[in-house]
C-alpha cells in the first residue's frame, strides 16, 4: 500500500505495520479451539464467539472450533506478510 503526496510522489512509510501472521497462525493451529488467534488480530467479537461455543457446549463444539482454528492457522501461515497485512489487518477480514 503506497502513500502518495500532493505531487503524486510515493512516500516511504516510516513505521511499516508489523505482521502478526506467524503468531496468529501458530496460535490458530495450537489454541484455535479457544479463539486465541482472533484476539491476537484484534477480532474480539469473533474470539469470544469461538470461546463461548467451546465452553457452553461443554467441549462438544470444540471439535468444530478446532477445525476452524486449524484451517485459519494454515491459511495465515501460507500467505505472504504483505497479503496477510492487507487482508486481515487493514481490511479486517474476520473469518477464513
Amino acid at each position: 500500500m503506497d502513500i502518495i503526496d500532493d505531487q503524486g510522489n510515493k512516500i516511504q512509510a516510516q513505521f511499516p505495520q508489523e505482521s502478526k501472521r506467524i503468531v496468529a497462525g501458530i496460535l490458530g493451529i495450537l489454541l484455535g479451539v479457544f479463539g486465541i488467534h482472533k484476539f491476537i488480530l484484534g477480532y474480539t467479537k469473533e474470539g469470544i464467539i469461538m470461546l463461548l461455543i467451546t465452553i457452553l457446549t461443554c467441549g462438544i463444539g470444540a471439535s468444530v472450533m478446532y477445525v476452524i482454528g486449524l484451517i485459519e492457522g494454515i491459511i495465515y501461515l501460507t500467505k505472504s506478510d504483505e497479503e496477510f497485512i492487507y487482508t486481515y489487518q487493514e481490511n479486517q477480514k474476520t473469518w477464513f
